[in-house]
């Protein structure tokens, strides 16, 4: 048997599991995993049942399996979908209130893989609140009773009325909370896939007669074949290089907009008719406006609306603008999740383009809110630019990271800089790190959770005294920290 503590040790990050396959991953952790989650989640939930997806890398539907398997052997019920996006995994997790295990690296490149894990009725979990014990739990799973038999390692096989309901499922909640059914204008939309999940999507959400009328939809999917090996570009559209092509393609056609997604669909970031790939926070803010009119228009007065710390402050502006309460809250998938919940939010939004619906079990899809987009614009007669440049006013640094030999003392000079006024007056935080928040502008550095730097974001009201701040503040962060 292979070391599975010393793989979990590697694999295991701040709100999944993710390494290389083989060296990190491979069919006996893969087996344990799911034997652990089925003794965490009876422990702490009452429920034996999991619901099990896959993207489409390589080893993803073998690792599928071999969940499946663990989750067998521990005396649990596994439903394996197949292959699926994220967020059609968590859709299942929510219509079933079951657990979910979703086979995928995301926007990794080939070669690795890992596990994202949610709980009933698509639930975050953290380290703290679960992924921790079911790691605990793994170390004292049995061997793979498939390990060395081909025939045995095959089994189960996905279900396919299981997978026929998602699809179906999860299309018609998308076009019923989103309004593209009946579109006031024809509409031209490039979609890059990146080879991921996306592209079994597109058929499945735009695919029918159903967007015909009374305004036709054209979506054009670029890259939309099921491919892991990433023959085009990688899966990762927070990468400018990875957005070329979409770019390209939405000028040279003359679409109204474009959508890149990364591998596991969970994700989708937004270029408008000039080419440029648009602000996560300005399509936060576009779709925050609309989630509190779909809430109020249901009767409810002040919808609550969360945006983490690094989002531009035309978020906060925009949900208050629109009639909601807006609440900061840390950067973070399982965090974001549990205080959704708490607040019963209708909506978050993260800088990062993640983006969680109320209305979606509170899980964040990439799909869900690309059509939003695609409604909003077609409520009007304009440019997808036009209709953004409200909420995109401020000018951002964007995220840069730092290696430091010591993190929390670079975040000790900054906070004590802060505080001294250096760059400028304002409030300390340290609700994610330490934020600095003046009547203008805000900076923000805080620790990676999983190596040895120190993330920077900053906004001003333009473009020189941005540059300028951050100039500023990274020479600090990165002065030399030893004795």
């Amino acid at each position: 048997m292979t070391d599975r503590s010393s793989r979990l040790s590697r694999a295991l990050k701040a709100y999944d599991l993710r390494g290389r396959v083989g060296d990190d991953l491979d069919d006996d952790l893969l087996f344990a995993l799911g034997w652990g989650t089925v003794r965490t989640m009876r422990a702490r939930h009452g429920t034996a049942g999991v619901v099990i997806g896959a993207d489409m890398r390589p080893d993803s539907l073998g690792f599928a399996r071999a969940l499946a398997r663990g989750v067998a052997a521990a005396g649990g019920a596994p439903t394996l979908l197949g292959l699926c996006s994220t967020d059609q995994l968590y859709f299942a997790s929510g219509r079933s209130g079951l657990p979910g295990l979703m086979v995928t690296a995301s926007h990794n490149p080939s070669g690795w893989n890992g596990i994202k894990v949610c709980g009933p009725h698509a639930a975050g979990i953290s380290r703290a609140g679960g992924l921790d014990a079911i790691a605990d739990s793994a170390l004292d799973a049995p061997p793979d009773p498939a390990a060395g038999d081909p025939a045995a390692a095959a089994e189960p096989r996905p279900d396919p009325d299981a997978a026929r309901e998602l699809a179906v499922g999860y299309a018609e909640t998308i076009r019923a909370q989103t309004g593209i059914t009946g579109l006031r204008r024809p509409l031209t939309v490039i979609a890059d896939c990146g080879n991921g999940m996306a592209g079994k999507l597109l058929p499945e959400v735009f695919g029918t007669a159903a967007l015909a009328a009374p305004a036709p939809l054209d979506v054009r999917g670029m890259y939309t074949e099921l491919d892991g090996t990433f023959p085009n570009h990688p899966a990762n559209p927070l990468d400018p290089a990875n957005l070329v092509d979409v770019q390209a393609a939405v000028v040279d056609s003359g679409a109204d907009l474009g959508l890149a997604f990364d591998g596991d669909a969970d994700r989708c970031f937004v270029i408008d008719e000039t080419g440029r790939a648009t602000s996560a926070s300005a399509i936060g803010a576009l779709v925050a406006r609309r989630e509190i009119a779909r809430a109020r228009a249901a009767g409810e007065d002040t919808p609550v609306v969360l945006h983490n710390l690094i989002t531009s402050r035309a978020v906060p502006e925009t949900i208050r603008a629109a009639g909601g309460r807006p609440v900061r809250t840390p950067v973070g998938h399982s965090g974001i999740k549990q205080l959704m919940a708490e607040h019963r939010a209708v909506f978050a939004c993260e800088h990062s383009a993640h983006f969680y619906f109320r209305d979606f079990s509170g899980a964040d899809s990439g799909m869900l809110a690309a059509c939003h987009v695609i409604a909003a614009l077609a409520e009007t007669g304009g440019t997808l630019s036009a209709l953004l440049a409200d909420l995109d006013p401020y000018a951002g640094s964007g995220e840069i990271n730092s290696t430091v030999a010591d993190p929390a003392a670079a975040l000790a000079r900054f906070r004590d800089a802060a505080r001294a006024g250096t760059f400028g007056a304002g409030t300390v935080d340290e609700l994610d790190g330490v934020t600095l928040t003046g009547a203008d502008f805000w900076a923000n550095v805080r620790p990676s959770n999983t190596e040895p730097l120190v993330r920077f974001n900053c906004e001003t009201p333009d473009a020189a005294r941005t540059a300028a701040l951050t100039a500023d503040v990274l020479a600090l962060v990165r002065a030399d920290d030893r004795p």
